[in-house]
């Protein structure tokens, strides 16, 4: 049973769909089941289904509005660099509002089921094995893995977007008396996940390059530097859950590629600018790309005949 995993990376997502629209279109992988976390579980259902132009240009269309029913953030930009600063009056009125976070993203719920339609709910139920996100269930202090073919259309939409609720800046979310936020909390990249729901071989998008050696330059005011440490812990993470994967991949026999960012794609990936997003897609088909085209020459080069 062969799966498609991709990690979570906000804007970076747009990587993603380039390097899966290569393994689909080009090398002809057909997936029976598909995972992903925060930007990942808003990618999986389209790849699920196929439509790869639709998820195009739904992802790299994505403006900050279309998140951030209140967004915390100003997008500002110094010569050639693009970057977010918090937006300290909004901030202020949510505290004045005693709400728990600096911003929500209902409107992020509303674009998901805008261009998730319950007809492509069902064809996916239909015609694939299983869909799954994650989720943080911080009320129980554990990560819960939430598949299509438990929930209805409302309810998988709704755990799609919690996913993706990147707290305290995204919605803190309710359901059945329990808060959820976004599932990089606690599982970055769910490759022991598929491990455990019988896939055999996997392909898994990491939205991170490999060799993550580098400096960050740190926040100059207590909002930035709290965006820097989350950063960091999620990077923790993510190194935790590749090892536990491999491992995992090893013990039980499975075939695991990943699939890496050749480099830092951005300081901050809560910048959605289709510029950027449209230059990494073709970033991560031509990744791909050369990946396979590199492991053919070195297959051939290990097969020439001794002289």
């Amino acid at each position: 049973m062969k799966a498609l995993v991709i990690s979570g990376g906000g804007s970076k997502g747009a990587y993603a769909g380039g390097v899966a629209q290569y393994l689909i279109q080009q090398k002809k992988k057909d997936y029976d089941m598909y995972l992903g976390t925060s930007t990942g579980s808003l990618l999986v259902p389209h790849l699920a289904l196929g439509k790869l132009d639709k998820l195009y240009h739904v992802f790299t269309n994505v403006k900050q509005n279309n998140i951030f029913s209140v967004s915390p953030f100003i997008q500002r930009k110094k010569g050639n660099r693009e970057y977010v600063s918090i937006n300290f009056l909004t901030t202020l009125f949510q505290f004045i509002k005693r709400k728990r976070t600096f911003g929500e993203s209902k409107a992020l719920k509303r674009y998901l089921k805008k261009n998730f339609t319950e007809e492509e709910y069902n064809r996916i139920r239909a015609t694939k094995e299983d869909v799954v996100v994650t989720v943080s269930n911080l009320s129980k202090n554990r990560i819960e893995y939430k598949s299509i073919k438990d929930y209805s259309y409302e309810e998988f939409c709704n755990w799609i977007w919690i996913s993706c609720n990147y707290i305290p800046f995204m919605s803190l979310a309710k359901v059945d008396g329990y808060e959820y936020a976004d599932g990089a909390f606690g599982c970055v990249v769910p490759i022991r996940e598929a491990i455990l729901r019988g896939a055999t071989e996997i392909d898994a998008v990491i939205l991170e390059s490999e060799n993550m050696q580098y400096n960050k330059v740190l926040g100059k005011n207590p909002f930035s530097l709290m965006l820097n440490l989350f950063g960091h812990l999620l990077n923790q993470v993510e190194q935790s859950d590749i090892a536990i994967g491999k491992l995992a991949a090893k013990n039980k026999d499975v075939k695991l590629n990943l699939y890496y960012t050749p480099s830092r794609l951005t300081e901050n990936s809560l910048i959605f600018n289709k510029k950027l997003m449209l230059s990494w897609w073709t970033q991560g088909y031509n990744y791909a790309e050369n990946k396979f085209k590199n492991e053919s020459n070195e297959l051939r080069i290990k097969e020439l005949p001794k002289i």
